[in-house]
């Protein structure tokens, strides 16, 4: 487990941070990754969200500093910073891996079939529960919300993929260890890339395809590098929001009501944004010259076949089983809770 302990000098920030005088206006720093575009970046969109709304039912009393495109650090940095001072933060599952790799449980490939099924497991399952207690006693961040940013993933490559024969031979962009594992049950090699190099590596080479939803593939102009678009569903795509616990802890009751009920509506609204945007983008990106392509039952269940074993089999020697199962069983009960 992972603690760390709390530095004089951030003692002394937050106490200072908080004056006595609860009418006195409190800001508080909100990072997080993409440009500070309402149509392009979903993360954006809630974020922009999230602050209307605290800042009017709060009568401005607490007030947030948006920072996009990590203008506060990269994923570590913005990390240790949410562990240590008074910040909100929405990582990805790599700015989360080393702190609470038990997430990754919920990343399962074809864990989720649906929207609603993934809505269901992230707003009101029994490991969301046992993750957000897990990860404030280990870290003092509490978990808000998880952001869907962009629809589910699919692969884009030089070459057309239709199955995971198609893989073989082939050098893909990995956001992190867990698609290393599952490239390689494809018979392709998994590099870890910065997403600021993605572009570049497919470009030139470097990398023959990448996954991410279709918002991520317009915003870095990915189909000017990449001639396939495969709509394979493997993950669904989303990122936590995080505020340190001391920060929570200090505001009134009032105020915590609103930030978690800010947190709840902006997530509905950009669930809503995301959804409803997901095919238009998918014609975009055929007009830019993408070659599309869904999976029919088959194939899909070959994909399943060999990313889900491999993905469990990297994971399970990064946290304990009961994580797993555990994911695995609210995952089937929110399939069925139709």
């Amino acid at each position: 487990m992972i603690r760390r302990p709390v530095a004089q000098l951030s003692v002394f920030l937050l106490t200072l941070f908080f004056v006595t005088a609860a009418s006195a206006a409190t800001t508080v720093k909100m990072s997080y990754n993409g440009p500070p575009s309402l149509e392009d970046n979903a993360v954006h969109a809630f974020a922009t969200t999230f602050k209307e709304i605290v800042e009017k039912e709060t009568s401005g009393e607490l007030t947030i500093d948006l920072y996009p495109n990590s203008q506060l650090g990269n994923e570590q940095q913005r990390m240790e910073q949410v562990m240590s001072s008074p910040m909100i933060n929405i990582a990805s599952y790599g700015g989360i891996e080393t702190l609470f790799p038990e997430m990754f449980a919920t990343n399962i490939p074809f864990l989720f079939k649906d929207y609603a099924t993934a809505h269901r497991f992230f707003d009101n399952s029994e490991f969301m529960s046992k993750a957000i207690k897990e990860l404030r006693s280990r870290t003092g961040i509490e978990l808000l919300a998880v952001v869907e940013e962009g629809g589910f993933l699919a692969f884009t490559c030089d070459k057309p993929i239709h199955s995971p024969a198609d893989f073989k031979g082939l050098r893909f962009r990995a956001m992190d260890a867990s698609q290393v594992a599952m490239y390689e049950a494809f018979g392709a090699s998994g590099t870890p890339i910065p997403w600021t190099e993605v572009y570049l590596a497919l470009k030139t080479g470097v990398a023959n395809g990448q996954m991410n939803p279709p918002t991520y593939i317009i915003m870095g102009s990915l189909y000017e590098v990449q001639n396939n678009l495969t709509l394979a569903n493997v993950q669904y795509s989303d990122q936590f929001l995080l505020i340190n616990g001391e920060i929570l802890d200090k505001l009134t009751a009032d105020q915590q009501t609103t930030v978690r009920k800010a947190a709840h509506e902006a997530n509905v609204k950009t669930r809503e944004l995301v959804e409803s945007q997901v095919g238009k983008r998918i014609q975009f990106l055929a007009k830019k010259g993408m070659a599309v392509y869904t999976p029919t039952d088959a194939e899909s269940k070959k994909f399943k076949a060999l990313a889900t074993p491999s993905y469990v089999t990297w994971l399970q020697k990064q946290v304990k089983q009961e994580w797993i199962d555990l994911a695995l069983k609210c995952a089937a009960s929110a399939a069925k809770a139709e």
